[in-house]
């Protein structure tokens, strides 16, 4: 004999619709399934509201909920009980969910406990991750797709929250809190090349240069001579123009390519963002080049994304922000330096400092939020604004990593005794 408990639902509702809506009431089973999300989240100061009205909250009353979720479909009410990581984003995107209170807060809430009581285990579980959209590969054919995907929404868009500068769409590095958005993004162009001992004359090979910021500073004020790799077509067409605009053009040149095919001997290699495109599969085939390029006593740094352990994108940034994506663990990165005896001299983590360049990103993105709308729509704003916060709350609290990483051979041993050269003059 089965034994009925308060919080089964044993058998499901006969559809009713309300009139205030036209939608048809709750059921027992849904309104059961939120109390088991919000007590997979840790039972969050987050209350959700139905369609009808109705509130379930994990907030013991009389208190209030700090935040409230209004989910205004039932159709967003199954997908965020079933994936909440993939289909969060989508409902909120399309306004089928509506946020009461500050967004990013109650990311931060939701994110503190992983919701694995229909996510990661048991037979549900194996459903929706077969069911789930697979991540994008990163093959020749496919990291272009991926990239025209996201970085050829148009220089415009960007321009409009990236530093005025040099439009850095990386992680800057914060020595003084104080620093505006522009100022520490030049900081951390300076940092990297001082942790690569930069001097005249040397000759550096990027791999993925956004807008060609890092190679026009690390030309116009250490004296290098920098080949720029990119297969972003808006980006290399915007970095050409700036770098002859600035009289840089015989110092600086900017390939539309993949890193796959760069060619030649340098005494630099450096990657700043562009790991998180490789896609782990390919780590291997990433060291071999930079074993090809690199001189004996080269120098090399990359600078990316990474996390605590392995672990895949999250499933809606994958699919509708960044496909491809794929932040490593430092035990993954080792696969790119492990095979080809380069050995690992300074290990740096920037987690805070990419929080707060996000934070001065969504601000610029907020006093520009009716531009964005009107070059593409509300869906688009809501979904970066979603990205831009999702960010902040990953490397606030520790589920994403910044890695600057700083490798050579193995047997070269004109390595600087201690830090000094990063921080002299400071």
């Amino acid at each position: 004999m089965t034994t009925k408990t308060k919080d089964m639902p044993l058998n499901f509702d006969r559809p009713v619709t309300t009139a205030r809506t036209g939608l048809r009431e709750p059921l027992r089973l849904e309104k059961w399934l939120l109390r088991r999300l919000l007590t997979a989240l840790g039972n969050p100061d987050i209350a959700f509201r139905l369609w009808n009205g109705e509130e379930i909250s994990g907030v013991r009353r009389p208190r209030t909920a700090e935040v409230t979720v209004e989910i205004k479909q039932p159709h967003a009410l199954w997908g965020i009980v079933a994936n909440p990581d993939l289909y969060f984003g989508d409902a909120y995107s399309d306004g089928a969910i509506e946020v009461h209170g500050d967004l990013l807060r109650m990311i931060e809430l939701a994110s503190v406990h992983n919701p694995t009581f229909l996510g990661e285990e048991g037979a549900l579980g194996f459903v929706i991750r077969l069911l789930a959209p697979a991540p994008r590969v990163n093959s020749l054919k496919g990291s272009r797709q991926n990239i025209h995907h996201h970085y050829d929404l148009g220089n415009e868009f960007y321009r409009l929250w990236l530093d005025v500068d040099y439009a850095q769409y990386t992680c800057a590095y914060f020595p003084r809190p104080s620093m505006t958005l522009e100022q520490a993004q030049v900081a951390k162009m300076e940092h990297i090349c001082r942790k690569l001992r930069l001097k005249p004359g040397d000759t550096v090979v990027e791999a993925g240069c956004g807008w060609g910021g890092l190679a026009r500073y690390m030309a116009a004020h250490h004296g290098a001579i920098v080949k720029s790799y990119n297969i972003s077509r808006e980006q290399v067409r915007f970095a050409v123009a700036k770098a002859r605009e600035a009289g840089l053009a015989d110092r600086v040149t900017y390939v539309q390519d993949d890193y796959r095919n760069i060619t030649g001997d340098y005494d630099v290699f450096v990657s700043v963002g562009m790991l998180e495109h490789v896609g782990a599969k390919n780590y291997g085939l990433l060291g071999s080049v930079i074993d090809q390029c690199l001189k004996q006593d080269g120098r090399a740094l990359i600078h990316s994304i990474g996390r605590n352990a392995p672990r895949e994108m999250n499933r809606w940034i994958e699919k509708r922000i960044f496909p491809g994506a794929y932040p490593p663990a430092l035990s993954e990165m080792m696969n790119i330096f492990e095979p080809f005896d380069f050995s690992v001299s300074d290990i740096e983590n920037l987690r805070l400092h990419y929080a707060e360049t996000l934070r001065h990103w969504l601000r610029r993105f907020e006093q520009h939020s009716g531009r964005v709308h009107e070059m593409f729509d509300e869906r688009f704003v809501r979904a970066w604004r979603l990205y831009l916060m999702g960010s902040i709350a990953a490397f606030k609290l520790g589920d994403l990593q910044l890695f600057q990483i700083v490798f050579g051979r193995g047997q070269h041993n004109d390595l600087p005794w201690s830090r000094a050269h990063i921080y002299a003059d400071d």
